[in-house]
């Protein structure tokens, strides 16, 4: 098939060249009619070919490229939606069978996310450009999986799609309609609600850092805030915790706690859930814990909300130095993607000098396999987590 042609500006064409996904508008000296979503051959002002994107007029982010060649842009979509599959096959064994299949531009897939829930795959679309190339992206999926699935829903109930002009969709695209499933992560079992839970069901990017929990929790006394459905707690609980207290504003999230403990033979009345304001509950309890972890949601949604973020991030961090013990750990951590892990690790830094508490890292981050980073496309390296000892 023959592409419209567009041409960058003289010098805008390095960042495609380094293989960045993304073109801004402001780099394009000239482009063809075109309807949002429609791919387009990409050239350099010199009239060299850099490859394939789609494209969209309505946002800053002009193009997203499909492929950095001259083979031909949906195959190669779809060549690197199943290599992506297969890459997540070499991870996991029996005990998880819920994990992301699709990351974004971290699989070189921009504009789509898909999750795998034992049997139900939850797809999230984000642009135009995967919008109109959603039936080979379910071709992939289905032919990939053949009769070892049960549904395929999307979830694409994102802000992101508001500016690309798109509505929002969920429903099922194939196979059983329902709206739970029971998944297993490293044994342990998530009763996962994939329509109505946050994300796409369950947070499954801070695999890694709840193994750490679960590696350090032998005979320890732990406190998770912001707990939502419990999974920090059920991991610290099969590392041999001897009590862990959850708190969530959420009286859902709590109920879900209590679920998840009975699903998992741990005893929900040695294991208190509270629903409370995580910030309310710091100020005014004592904080005798061996580990206290700080999950909270974005708080910075918006680059507007950054600073109200910081002020947040700081607060929560020094109220807990103020009151956890000598020796005691804490596991803090940031989802907000417009705050950088530098700033985040200083706000954490001058809420221990402040509270008059020394601290050391133990450990940082470690990323989940399943969300891996483009390393030509960092921009989207979005979490921050930070395993603190106070001396």
């Amino acid at each position: 098939m023959t592409y419209k042609k567009t041409t960058l500006k003289k010098g805008r064409e390095i960042p495609v060249k380094n293989h960045h996904h993304w073109i801004f508008s402001g780099a394009i000296e000239s482009i063809p009619a075109y309807e949002n979503g429609d791919i387009l051959a990409v050239y350099t002002f010199e009239g060299n070919l850099l490859g394939h994107a789609y494209f969209n007029k309505t946002t800053d982010i002009a193009g997203r490229m499909i492929n950095f060649d001259d083979s031909d842009p949906v195959e190669a979509l779809k060549q690197n939606i199943l290599e992506s599959i297969q890459f997540r096959e070499n991870f996991f064994d029996k005990n998880t069978n819920c994990f992301r299949l699709v990351n974004g531009e971290g699989d070189a897939v921009p504009g789509l996310v898909v999750d795998k829930y034992n049997d139900v795959l939850v797809i999230q679309i984000s642009t135009w450009g995967i919008e109109k190339l959603k039936q080979e992206v379910l071709g992939v999926l289905k032919d990939f999986y053949k009769d070892k699935l049960s549904s395929i829903y999307e979830r694409s109930d994102i802000s992101s799609r508001k500016r690309e002009g798109l509505q929002n969709s969920r429903g099922f695209l194939f196979g059983q309609e329902k709206n739970r499933v029971e998944v297993l992560e490293n044994g342990i079992k998530f009763d996962v609600d994939f329509i109505n839970g946050q994300k796409t069901g369950l947070f499954m990017d801070m695999r890694e850092m709840r193994h750490l929990v679960m590696d350090i929790s032998n005979n320890k006394k732990i406190l998770n805030c912001f707990c939502y459905t419990g999974a920090f707690s059920l991991y610290a609980l099969k590392g041999n915790a001897t009590s862990v207290t959850s708190v969530d504003i959420s009286k859902d999230a709590v109920e879900a706690v209590k679920r998840h403990f009975v699903l998992n033979d741990f005893d929900p009345e040695k294991n208190p859930a509270i629903a409370e304001d995580v910030f309310d509950f710091l100020r005014k309890e004592s904080l005798d814990y061996d580990l206290v972890i700080l999950d909270p949601p974005a708080f910075a949604k918006k680059k507007s909300d950054l600073d109200n973020a910081k002020k947040a991030y700081y607060e929560i961090n020094k109220t807990a130095f103020s009151k956890m013990p000598k020796h005691s750990m804490l596991l803090t951590c940031s989802c907000s993607y417009h705050l950088d892990e530098l700033t985040f690790e200083r706000i954490v830094a001058k809420a221990a000098k402040d509270a008059g508490r020394s601290i050391k890292m133990a450990s940082k981050h470690r990323l989940a396999p399943d969300h891996p980073i483009n390393m030509y496309h960092t921009e989207l390296d979005y979490l921050k987590s930070m395993l603190v000892y106070v001396v």
